[in-house]
């Protein structure tokens, strides 16, 4: 499995915090455990319930709630939604569209997650 995990400071409508997150290329979406959310952000339902599955799981599972986070990589600002998933472990994990979106590249060997500002810039803007 292609995973990283590394400490990511998020920042939502209430405050900050910084979390270990996983970067998992299996996962398809982005997501997040509500215990995170306290003194971070107010989740929103969603306008339809989704099935999901996730990386380390077969089941689906449903997930009606989203919420949309600032996180930093390297200094640099990212935002994204994520879905509330209350059964995975680790409990935020930054998902194949959230990696392909931003550009993010993976450094396995170095244990490195990179980012071109350049891209953050020109889609925060």
């Amino acid at each position: 499995m292609s995973t990283l995990k590394l400490p990511l400071l998020y920042v939502g409508t209430k405050g900050e915090r910084t979390i270990n997150t996983l970067f998992d290329c299996s996962a398809n979406m982005s997501y997040i455990s509500p215990v995170y959310l306290e003194n971070l952000t107010e989740a929103r339902p969603l306008g339809r319930k989704r099935k999901i599955t996730i990386a380390c799981g077969t089941q689906f599972i449903e997930v009606k709630e989203v919420v949309c986070l600032d996180f930093y990589i390297n200094d640099i600002l990212l935002s994204d939604e994520f879905f509330i998933v209350s059964e995975p472990d680790p409990s935020v994990v930054i998902g194949a569209a959230t990696i392909r979106k931003w550009r993010i590249k993976l450094n396995f060997e170095a244990d490195q997650v990179e980012v071109d500002p350049k891209v953050a810039i020109m889609q925060i803007k």
